[in-house]
């Protein structure tokens, strides 16, 4: 019994090395199917990128009396010294050579005040920011054309589960490097990533740093910009689960961000829900995949074209609506003023609508005019992209160098409340910083909360 386990294993060992010994090296005298002729016409195009961000640091105050300067014989002080932050590293992408554009993520270069975008050649160039779109994790560079190599575009709407994409980026600041995988899913939203979610899902390894990179097809034409990971539990790098912001949305983003220097979005005037299977029963539909309108804003561009609670949307300009999600989605991506066809069932009836995308109303108040300490700063009261009906109290400018500045406030940030009072609207605003004491401002910042205090 042993002498015949001994013979067939050797058998065996014979076997698979001569069929090792007969694999061939060229398929019909042409070499085995390989990406680098892709990836070599790529490569060129995929950067790299290095922000450097300062920030002011102030002195005691004591530093500045006249009195104090004189008793301990100190010199007097600069006005302001600045301190720079270690670089960060990321990726981007040149998508058009002529005028010198780079995408890349709102969050490679948030806060920067130095860009370099260096080439596959190696060469540095200074990047000046076009603008960018927090909401979408979208920004747009602008570096010297000279000798610069651009990727074409594909059209994303046409990519599908099991496709294969390749990687390409600067993961943990090695330098440029490529990773295969497929398409694992589309349509991925719902994930608290970004305020605009349409994820393609890949398992192509992204890793920090490829923030920004290409996710190309095996044609090298670019279907997506790499944007997060799913790293459960903290797990560090890449395990498997991938996500890119579709090019088609970039593409959109660009145009308003090259035009404006930010995203204008506008409002329809709705608030959606998810189509359930207790919904569809109730409104006599087969299909599960549309957004339920559960309210119309009055005097809003829904109302306007005759949308009505318990319209199911279907489609937006001839794009299938599957959730709610979706139909934000559809609605951020349009301009103000730009027209939207929709697709719905009322009644159990198919139906088409017209509605045109409006500016929100916004109300603006000079921070001066609430506290000296919030001078600087222009607040806004701005409807909910979601729901109309709810305000929010946005900061939408800040002066540098100001009190605002100083005390940490930033554009974007929302006023959640003030001295621990809940703020919903301009009116509260006023009420609550309308005071000689100190001023504890509760902030959002993106993705995360904070106490701002102002004395």
């Amino acid at each position: 019994m042993i002498f015949r386990r001994f013979f067939l294993i050797v058998a065996l060992m014979a076997t698979a090395t001569s069929c090792w010994a007969l694999l061939p090296d060229k398929v019909d005298d042409k070499p085995l199917p390989s990406l680098a002729p892709m990836v070599k016409k790529v490569m060129p195009a995929v950067v790299n990128i290095a922000t450097r961000s300062h920030r002011n640091v102030r002195q005691n105050a004591l530093m500045n009396d006249p009195f104090f300067q004189r008793f301990f014989n100190l010199p007097k002080p600069r006005a302001q010294q600045r301190s720079s932050r270690p670089q960060s590293l990321g990726s981007g992408v040149v998508i058009d050579a002529q005028q010198g554009f780079v995408i890349t993520n709102n969050h490679v270069i948030k806060g920067a005040d130095e860009i370099t975008v260096t080439l596959r050649d190696g060469r540095e160039l200074k990047a000046e920011l076009v603008g960018t779109d927090p909401e979408a994790d979208v920004a747009v560079l602008k570096v010297p054309s000279d000798g610069l190599s651009a990727i074409k575009l594909a059209d994303s709407d046409k990519l599908q589960v099991g496709d294969f994409v390749v990687a390409i980026g600067n993961p943990f600041g090695l330098g440029q490097t490529v990773t295969s995988g497929i398409v694992s899913a589309l349509g991925r939203s719902g994930l608290g990533i970004e305020g605009y979610e349409d994820f393609i899902q890949t398992d192509a390894s992204i890793n920090p740093g490829n923030s920004g990179g290409a996710l190309v097809n095996l044609r090298g034409e670019l279907v997506g910009m790499n944007t997060a990971i799913l790293a459960p539990g903290g797990t560090p790098g890449n395990v498997g689960i991938g996500f890119a912001i579709p090019i088609n949305m970039v593409k959109k983003l660009k145009q308003n961000l090259v035009q404006y220097g930010e995203v204008r979005r506008g409002v329809l005037g709705v608030v959606t829900q998810d189509l359930t299977r207790d919904l569809a029963q109730a409104f006599s539909i087969n299909s599960r995949q549309g957004a339920v309108i559960a309210k119309v804003l009055p005097d809003s561009p829904a109302a306007a074209a005759h949308l009505r609670a318990g319209d199911v949307v279907i489609s937006v300009n001839a794009r299938k609506i599957k959730n709610a999600m979706d139909m934000r989605n559809a609605i951020g991506l349009l301009r103000i003023g730009e027209k939207l066809n929709i697709g719905l069932i009322r009644d159990g009836e198919e139906m088409q609508l017209t509605a045109v995308i409006k500016e929100p109303k916004q109300q603006l108040i000079a921070g001066d005019k609430l506290s000296s300490r919030l001078a600087g700063a222009v607040f806004a009261q701005l409807p909910d992209e979601d729901d109309a009906s709810i305000l929010h109290i946005i900061v939408v400018k800040v002066d540098e160098a100001s009190p605002a500045w100083y005390a940490r406030l930033r554009k974007g940030d929302e006023i959640l409340s003030v001295n621990r009072h809940r703020v919903r609207n301009l009116q509260d605003f006023k009420k609550y910083t309308n005071h000689q004491g100190q001023l504890l401002l509760n902030i959002q910042r993106g993705q995360r909360a904070l106490f701002v205090l102002l004395k």
